[in-house]
């Protein structure tokens, strides 16, 4: 069954910015898009790229291996929408930020 698990504080994560977090095994990369938190696999589908480590414009996260583009709220590749990463719903809970897995 699923359930929501502290990843992280508010405050560790600046708007315009990405970090990656480990949470009951699995890395995952989360985002904040002004404001809003977002969450995905940490991984590239092309080379396993940390997602984390990208540059985020917008809601557009790049890997920095080799460029690939994510829509972080969707996870889809913006070069072709069939091939996505996997999102995890996201709340925030005063300060902190919660993942469901």
């Amino acid at each position: 069954m699923a359930q929501f698990v502290k990843v992280a504080r508010l405050a560790e994560l600046a708007a315009g910015t990405g970090k990656a977090v480990e949470v009951n095994g699995k890395s995952l990369a989360i985002y904040n898009v002004n404001g809003t938190v977002y969450a995905t696999d940490n991984a590239c589908l092309h080379q396993g790229g940390p997602l984390g480590e990208g540059m985020l414009e917008g809601d557009v996260i790049t890997c920095p291996w080799h460029m690939w583009q994510y829509n972080v709220r969707t996870g889809e590749n913006l070069e072709d929408s069939m091939l996505k990463v996997e999102t995890y719903p996201v709340r925030v809970s005063g300060d902190d930020i919660e993942v469901e897995i």
